[in-house]
């Protein structure tokens, strides 16, 4: 709790948060002491905050500290600077119909961990010890020796010991699932998909002319027998597998199936592109697909789902060498290299361990919201209880597209069923994700609000006449 009081001899109240070594870092407390003073009525729009250095003084912490804690509070628009005159308690900012944005699969904030120090140490180690010259150079490797090693270190989970000469750096997964349908497929080649499938690898297949062909899935994913059906109608066929925590539906492919498919990539002489982003959020995965087939199966692992977007960096596991020069050849073609600075800070976090540290609280942090949406949708709610998002089956009377439209009108963005859709399927859910709104308090409000939508019919919502 904080503790305010106000000196005497200055009419501006202060307040001093008693500063406590393991409730996380001291200027997140100084900012939520704050913001606490204003929910319980001791501060008020308008009041004038103690300069940084007297506040440093009185709270026994150095100025860093303080400078840090009002700038966390003017990002949580708590503060404003008035030039000379001060930093004074800012008035509630009036948002119109905000969008609560559950569209959007991005890692949720975990508790307890400072990104701004991460990021700042991790950065500070990376130019300590880096050649600078080579951070702002041409890479057309596929990353350095040490990003590969790094690349090897974090796919370990997946597969034990690795050669990192097997591993592309890549600037994100769609890079590389855009250069393996070029260094794997010719235009007019045929792609097999699951019926609801990541909308990037459609969006990449129809840029580059291929055909995108569903296979029938069931509650464990592809099914084998229409697989091998489809291997053998087109012989010139890419599959594409996302097994675990689906997008969208959020099935994880038990490890038979993954078995039985990965036998039929070899029986039919066919590539899988695995994309598996989700693997090292998920509860007891089982071993991918390309541990199974390890000559046919292109392996993907994104960071973007388990640590953050903003690296850009993604580990390919390709076996053959003569595969990965021509992988290499179409990625340069449209990104000609992983920014080195990024993959360099990727490769930091992952040998000091910052990475383990930050994804085991993404994966903790996950789960806590993946139990109040259970809470929340209550009946409604399929998810698996970890990973990013869930996969909500609709009423009857609702459709996906005219949800989503109304649900928009509520503020509450939410995907539906048909951006994922391939060929003709018709499924009658949206996707919600559970990781894009920072703040707890709030992915809170946009369920609630968002299953009382659920609830009605919509004509409920109809527009007014006017």
């Amino acid at each position: 709790m904080s503790q305010l009081k106000t000196i005497q001899d200055d009419p501006v109240p202060v307040w001093l948060p008693r500063l406590v070594g393991n409730k996380g870092p001291r200027f997140l407390q100084i900012a939520d002491a704050l913001q606490a003073a204003l929910v319980d009525g001791s501060l008020a729009p308008g009041d004038r905050l103690p300069p940084q250095r007297q506040l440093a003084a009185q709270l026994g912490v150095d100025l860093t500290t303080v400078t840090r804690a009002y700038d966390e509070a003017r990002r949580r628009n708590l503060l404003e600077g008035r030039g000379a005159r001060g930093t004074y308690v800012a008035a509630p900012k009036v948002v119109l119909n905000p969008i609560l944005d559950l569209s959007m699969n991005t890692p949720p904030p975990p508790d307890g961990v400072d990104f701004d120090d991460l990021l700042k140490q991790g950065l500070s180690q990376v130019l300590m010890r880096a050649d600078n010259a080579l951070l702002m150079t041409y890479h057309l490797a596929g990353g350095s020796e040490a990003d590969r090693k790094a690349g090897a270190r974090w796919l370990a989970p997946m597969f034990g010991n690795l050669d990192a000469r097997q591993i592309v750096v890549c600037p994100g997964a769609q890079a590389a699932i855009a250069a393996l349908i070029l260094a794997l497929t010719q235009p007019g080649d045929v792609i097999l998909v699951e019926p609801m499938s990541y909308p990037g690898l459609l969006t990449a297949a129809a840029q580059f002319g291929r055909h995108v062909i569903a296979v029938d899935a069931d509650q464990h994913g592809m099914v084998p027998e229409m697989l091998e059906a489809a291997c053998r109608q087109h012989k010139r066929a890419l599959v594409y597998l996302n097994p675990t925590l689906q997008n969208p539906t959020a099935i994880t492919m038990p490890e038979h199936r993954r078995k039985e498919l990965a036998g039929i990539a070899q029986r039919c002489k066919v590539g899988i592109i695995e994309d598996d982003p989700y693997w090292l959020l998920a509860d007891a995965a089982p071993p991918p697909v390309a541990s199974f087939a390890p000559q046919q199966v292109y392996y993907i692992s994104t960071l973007s789902k388990c640590l953050t977007p903003g690296l850009r960096v993604a580990f390919v596991l390709l076996r053959d060498a003569q595969l990965r020069e021509r992988f290499l050849v179409a990625l340069r073609s449209f990104a000609l290299m992983v920014a080195p600075l990024t993959a360099a800070l990727a490769t930091q976090w992952i040998v000091d361990g910052s990475a383990q540290g930050l994804m085991e609280g993404i994966r903790t942090e996950a789960r806590l919201r993946h139990r109040m949406a259970r809470t929340i949708l209550a009946g409604r709610y399929s998810g698996a209880g970890d990973g990013l998002h869930v996969w909500l089956a609709l009423p009857s009377y609702w459709h996906a597209t005219e949800l989503a439209r109304v649900a928009g009108g509520e503020g509450i963005a939410v995907t539906s069923a048909q951006a994922f859709a391939t060929g003709s399927a018709s499924v009658n859910a949206i996707r919600i994700s559970l990781g894009n709104i920072k703040d707890r308090a709030r992915l809170q409000v946009g369920l609630q609000r968002l299953s009382h939508v659920l609830a009605q019919r919509p004509e409920s919502f109809s527009a007014a006449v006017v």
